[in-house]
């Protein structure tokens, strides 16, 4: 039977797919200093096989990614990290995490395009590798949250404090998130979804 427009009318208001036809994609980007838990964050929160591009951490990275500060750390980031979740049946996100390391910030400007919104995960152990994420998203007036990480053996911080220390503008939020657990990173999104909504448009794609 030939499937015509008056076939795909009547499939509209029945209602028969109309859940694909009102659904909606985005991007948001999962971003940080070298091991902030992005890879980590991505794994545990997408419904899919995240696609990872991760190498083997080598001698040669000694003096060139900071390592001294994640001495367990044997992997690195070397494009990005993809991801995806649900959230509603109506609105789909799709997860790029960036690369860490310094010598691969050139790739940012290429994944965020088209974005709406960030998380820039932070390690209040190592809270001065979040600033140079934080400059980056403000530069480019892409609304961002700060994620802080709970690692077992880090200190914990009210959010006002870690706010201070990382000298933001009061109304960025800044939450406590577990980059190991699903319902704390999907949590995150929520918030930094619900956040940028409210402010900007994305970027060109």
């Amino acid at each position: 039977m030939a499937y015509g427009h008056s076939d795909r009318r009547a499939e509209r208001s029945s209602g028969t797919g109309s859940s694909r036809e009102r659904s909606s994609s985005t991007k948001i980007v999962i971003s940080g200093g070298f091991g902030a838990g992005k890879t980590t964050f991505v794994g545990a929160v997408s419904e899919i096989m995240p696609l990872r591009t991760e190498a083997i951490v080598t001698n040669a990275s000694h003096g060139v990614d900071g390592l001294d500060a994640t001495p367990m750390k044997n992997t690195t980031t070397v494009a990005m990290d993809f991801g995806r979740i649900t959230l509603a049946d109506d609105l789909v996100l799709y997860l790029f995490g960036t690369p860490g390391q310094r010598r691969f910030w050139f790739m940012w400007d290429d994944l965020v395009r088209g974005a709406i919104g960030a998380i820039i995960l932070v390690d209040v152990r190592r809270l001065q590798d979040s600033f140079a994420a934080v400059d980056f998203f403000e530069a480019r007036q892409l609304p961002f949250l700060i994620g802080v990480n709970q690692f077992d053996d880090g200190p914990k911080h009210p959010p006002d404090a870690v706010r201070k220390a990382l000298a933001l503008r009061d109304h960025i939020p800044v939450v406590n998130v577990d980059a190991r657990d699903r319902r704390s990173a999907r949590a995150a999104l929520i918030a930094v979804t619900e956040y940028a909504l409210m402010n900007l448009s994305p970027l060109p794609g």
